[in-house]
């Protein structure tokens, strides 16, 4: 299998993650390329119409794209329980919202990278984060006792939600009035399975 793929996506690295901690690296091969929200190249439209990653490319059966897709396929391939059944509800609302976090977070990137400084809207750019701050707050006072659990892919998706704000928005401070949070994600982060998809500066 072929894994389309830019390091920095923080979508991307939410597979490479799994891949890691369910023991796939020689089953998935990581092929970086240079996409971007206005331009993709035609070998990644040929896999993916829409023109985004991660795609997941397979000698047998069509290609699949979008990471939670991605996820759960490959989780089910490697019969791993990064989705247990006992708290799949759970954990699949974790994903959804560090996911929601890492669309805000992007969104925010490409209103000052991809538009026109005269057509920016930092009103917009605010709401963005505001999603992301009262995100980050729920995360803090109700989610706490979920991620002290075993690793599910609710607490992987988050840990590449956190790096990307760091990756992107360090000087947001994420970390304020949120110990609990910060203090998860400094452990989560030093796994190896995090230090070896940690994207370049």
């Amino acid at each position: 299998m072929k894994l389309m793929m830019a390091a920095p996506s923080p979508f991307v690295r939410k597979v490479r993650v799994l891949v890691r901690e369910a023991g796939m690296t020689d089953q998935v091969e990581e092929v970086e390329i240079l996409v971007s929200p206005s331009a993709a190249p035609d070998d990644l439209l040929a896999a993916n119409p829409l023109g985004k990653i991660p795609a997941l490319v397979r000698e047998y059966g069509p290609t699949l794209y979008d990471s939670r897709v991605i996820c759960r396929f490959l989780n089910d391939r490697a019969k791993a329980a990064f989705y247990p059944e006992a708290r799949l509800w759970e954990v699949l609302t974790l994903e959804a919202t560090a996911d929601g976090i890492m669309d805000a977070a992007i969104l925010m990137v490409y209103e000052t990278r991809f538009r026109e400084e005269g057509q920016r809207s930092q009103p917009w750019v605010d709401a963005q984060w505001a999603k992301v701050d009262r995100a980050l707050s729920a995360l803090e006072s109700r989610w706490i006792s979920h991620l002290a659990g075993s690793v599910d892919m609710g607490q992987i998706a988050l840990g590449c939600a956190l790096g990307y704000l760091d990756f992107r928005h360090a000087d947001r401070n994420w970390r304020e009035g949120r110990p609990q949070l910060a203090a998860w994600f400094a452990e989560f982060e030093s796994r190896d399975s995090m230090q070896a998809t940690r994207p370049a500066a």
